[in-house]
């Protein structure tokens, strides 16, 4: 499949499963019937068959797949991303074998692209956490296909596609969400992120990003696409050194300059994210003016003005907010975007926050120039 290894990654993803915007890396230094939970030494690196056989998910045969998503046909394509294509199947809810279309649960299938540089590497991730952790916010792994070459994951179907897509494109099928769904769509992505970081986890989800974050019919967020997540520090220890690996933009700061990874580097992430939601602008958007290319950099003055939020929550908004509400969303988003990791708030914290923002029913209306 090709080494690429601290290779530079530039594939850009219109899926709404593929959850894979352009990446890069430099180099640097068991039971799925609870709601949460997460059967694993955290720290022990496991090898390839330590993780396929703890995995509690369903080992398919290609055949299988084939037959689900009818020979892997271009009609039945949901996405394409860096790893590969993903196909729309229908398996029996019971039985998990494959079924006629429209018939059974519909499921998403990833194909790994064998020339894709995100390789079997990051296949074997998303196995060795989704097939363990089980959690309301996060998509479920149903299983995966590991036959000669070929590397398959077999998802849950998330009808409402992703974030991304609602934020960012324009046409009939994503019509721009409502502040209240934004609330809820972050409360619950957070909520995600929390038990990542959880004693029950202790994990770093390391590329959180709209691309990543699916939405199912009630438009009830999950956070999918596990590839570059990392087992967090354990012990005595602050951080884990890896080579710096994520999406452009998402990152924080000391991560960029150090290789250092904490659950803080994932409260930065989350920041970004919130702060696209409450914008309508991408993180990084060359098409805009030079001042305007970098979305934190451009909205931090206005974020610590009161007075001048309006500058930057999305037009398309137009008064379905209070002043006191965008206020104190804009706070969130500085605590986050904090650039020492020491003032960021905890994932538990920031979910308190969301939940307040949604109980908040003082009103005030968001000045205009």
């Amino acid at each position: 499949m090709g080494n690429c290894l601290g290779a530079k990654i530039s594939s850009h993803s219109t899926a709404s499963h593929s959850g894979t915007n352009s990446r890069y890396a430099s180099k640097n230094g068991a039971a799925l019937t609870n709601s949460s939970s997460y059967a694993s030494a955290a720290s022990v690196p496991r090898s390839e068959g330590e993780i396929m056989e703890s995995a509690n998910v369903k080992a398919f045969t290609f055949n299988e797949m084939r037959t689900a998503t009818r020979n892997f046909q271009p009609n039945s394509v949901l996405g394409v991303g860096g790893f590969g294509s993903v196909f729309k199947g229908w398996i029996d809810e019971k039985t998990l074998t494959p079924t006629k279309p429209g018939i059974g649960m519909v499921i998403a299938v990833k194909k790994l692209n064998l020339e894709s540089c995100q390789g079997h590497r990051e296949w074997l991730a998303e196995v060795n956490y989704l097939g363990q952790l089980s959690h309301p916010k996060l998509v479920k792994l149903i299983g995966y296909c590991v036959e000669d070459k070929q590397r398959l994951l077999v998802y849950e179907f998330m009808p409402r596609g992703s974030v991304e897509n609602h934020l960012f494109r324009s046409s009939s099928h994503f019509q721009p969400i409502s502040w209240n769904l934004r609330m809820k769509i972050a409360q619950g992505s957070a909520k995600g992120l929390a038990f990542l970081h959880s004693d029950m986890a202790k994990v770093i989800y390391r590329d959180f990003k709209t691309s990543n974050i699916l939405l199912d019919a009630n438009y009830d967020a999950k956070l999918s696409d596990f590839g570059l997540a990392k087992d967090g520090p354990t012990g005595d220890n602050s951080h884990v050194s890896t080579r710096v690996m994520g999406t452009p933009g998402y990152a924080a700061p000391e991560y960029l300059t150090t290789g250092h990874l904490t659950p803080k580097s994932d409260v930065f992430s989350f920041g970004v994210v919130f702060l696209e939601m409450l914008s309508g602008r991408r993180v990084v958007d060359r098409n805009r003016p030079s001042s305007e290319h970098n979305l934190v950099e451009w909205a931090r003055p206005y974020l610590m003005s009161k007075r001048r939020i309006f500058h930057v929550l999305d037009a398309r908004l137009g008064g379905q907010y209070s002043l006191v509400r965008a206020q104190k969303a804009a706070s969130l988003v500085l605590q986050c975007l904090s650039v020492d990791p020491r003032h960021r708030p905890t994932m538990e914290q920031v979910v308190t926050v969301l939940e307040q923002l949604q109980d908040d029913k003082e009103e005030g209306n968001v000045p205009r120039p």
